[in-house]
């Protein structure tokens, strides 16, 4: 600077040389275009650069064309697997079990020997019987000859008429008394069938109530063991009352409806049925009603109670088209997709989505078999949005073009 300090004029106020204060302007004017080249310099260098980023980053996603293909259409219950026939095996008569013969968990057939009871006192009450009844047969054929004399005697009239009407009675008397004695013999003979205990049914016998050498009677709650029909078996499930009269509409058209058993985490198929029948009656207080299904069960895929999740195919949705669960998108507006353009843009489809079997959703309007739809990567997506097609989805070989 030259030196010069400012001085007061007359007034007292103070003054500056027209040399300092030209230096002032300048220094001034340099300090106002520094800040405005500084200001531009940064500004345009981050418009730049987020110019650059939203012209040419793209989302990453994976595609799938819509495809044409069946539904089916499933009822899903939860249910129970259930016996046809479970027999508590009880003894009917009373005595000591002296063997049993079969082993738990043994499947049986019908009539096979499980225990047996001891055959001696009722085998003493058939020599009773036996001999009660040829002492009576003995007693008669004497009074059947005395009968035949008397007969003669009254046409000679050498006895009086009453004489032989008593005779004719106690024929009749000794009758009735080896009849009675008949059945003795056959009531004894059917208590020595009845040592013999014997399976009512086929299946698998339980575990073992009553060891040999205890005294069973016929009045033991428990009896001796259980056995449970497997083959075939049923499983009793629920559906709502609603799907009722489509149900039913099946029915009386004579259509079969297969049933699935499926396990408690729903991945895993355990036997295929068919619907046997429908409950008679609406449960009020869920809503719901009970069908029966029944199952060969020939490997004893199915247990009895066991917990199994039921599912009805009440119909087949044909040539629908299809596309995997993860391509819906919902909305407060519905359900849409994102759908790739030939730009490799993505658009948003509003579509109805019907039924679903498994991963594939049916869809009822809004696309077309062959659009490619996102199936992964859409919680990225606007539309609009430019995309980069990404992994193995098979509508991924567009990539490029």
């Amino acid at each position: 600077m030259s030196g010069e300090e400012p001085g007061k004029d007359d007034s007292g106020k103070l003054s500056m040389s027209p040399g300092l204060l030209r230096q002032l302007w300048i220094w001034l004017l340099a300090i106002c275009v520094v800040a405005g080249g500084a200001y531009f310099y940064f500004t345009g260098s981050a418009l730049h650069t987020a110019k650059k980023g939203t012209t040419v980053r793209s989302v990453p996603v994976v595609t799938t064309p819509a495809r044409k293909g069946d539904i089916k259409i499933f009822l899903n219950g939860l249910g129970a697997v259930t016996p046809l026939n479970t027999v508590t095996v009880k003894s009917r008569v009373d005595g000591q079990l002296v063997r049993v013969s079969f082993s738990e968990g043994q499947i049986v057939g019908s009539g096979y020997n499980l225990a047996e009871i001891d055959p001696r006192p009722f085998e003493v009450q058939l020599v009773q019987a036996e001999g009660q009844m040829a002492r009576d047969q003995a007693f008669l054929k004497n009074a059947l000859l005395d009968l035949q004399r008397y007969q003669v005697l009254a046409a000679e009239d050498s006895i009086p008429r009453q004489q032989l009407d008593t005779q004719e009675s106690l024929v009749h008397q000794y009758e009735g008394a080896i009849k009675v004695d008949q059945g003795q013999i056959d009531s004894a003979k059917l208590q020595l069938i009845y040592c013999d205990i014997t399976a009512p049914i086929s299946g698998r016998t339980g575990l073992r109530l009553v060891d040999p050498g205890n005294i069973v009677h016929a009045t033991d709650p428990n009896g001796i063991v259980i056995i449970t029909q497997l083959q075939p078996i049923t499983v009793v499930f629920s559906i709502p009352e609603d799907n009722l009269p489509q149900v039913l509409d099946k029915l009386r058209a004579g259509q079969h409806l297969p049933v699935e058993a499926l396990d408690r985490s729903q991945n895993q198929k355990l036997a295929t049925g068919s619907l046997l029948t429908v409950d008679n009656q609406i449960d009020p207080t869920t809503g719901t009603v009970r069908l029966k299904a029944t199952f060969q069960n020939r490997n004893n895929e199915l247990f009895p109670n066991q917990f199994v999740n039921a599912r009805l195919l009440l119909d087949v949705k044909r040539g629908t088209t299809v596309v995997p669960q993860a391509a819906i998108q919902r909305s407060p507006q519905g359900s849409f997709v994102y759908v790739v353009d030939s730009n490799q843009t993505a658009r948003v489809r509003p579509v109805n989505a019907g039924p679903s079997e498994g991963d594939d959703v049916s869809i009822e309007s809004g696309l077309s078999p062959g659009e490619l739809v996102v199936v992964e990567g859409a919680d990225r997506l606007r539309d609009g949005s430019k995309i980069e097609l990404q992994g193995k989805g098979p509508g991924n070989s567009r990539k490029g073009k």
